[in-house]
């Protein structure tokens, strides 16, 4: 099991429906309109899950830290 998980935005890709920021608002905000992780490298949790599955673009990206295995958004 995955000790901490990187997350990623592509910001060519997010178009700031704030769908992640209000999922996930310890994880997520908007910057100058457009989504941003909190941090790079967090604990697991399912509410960071909730908002990458939750991006109409699959702009953002949830990987596990030691390997890079792809977490979220399934493919």
């Amino acid at each position: 099991m995955s000790t901490a998980w990187r997350i990623g935005v592509d910001s060519r890709r997010c178009i700031g429906t704030s769908i992640c920021a209000g999922t996930a608002p310890e994880h997520f905000r908007l910057v100058d309109g457009l989504s941003a992780p909190l941090a790079d490298v967090v604990a697991p949790a399912e509410v960071i899950i909730d908002a990458a599955d939750s991006c109409p673009v699959e702009a953002i990206t949830v990987r596990d830290a030691a390997d890079d295995r792809l977490i979220a958004p399934e493919e």
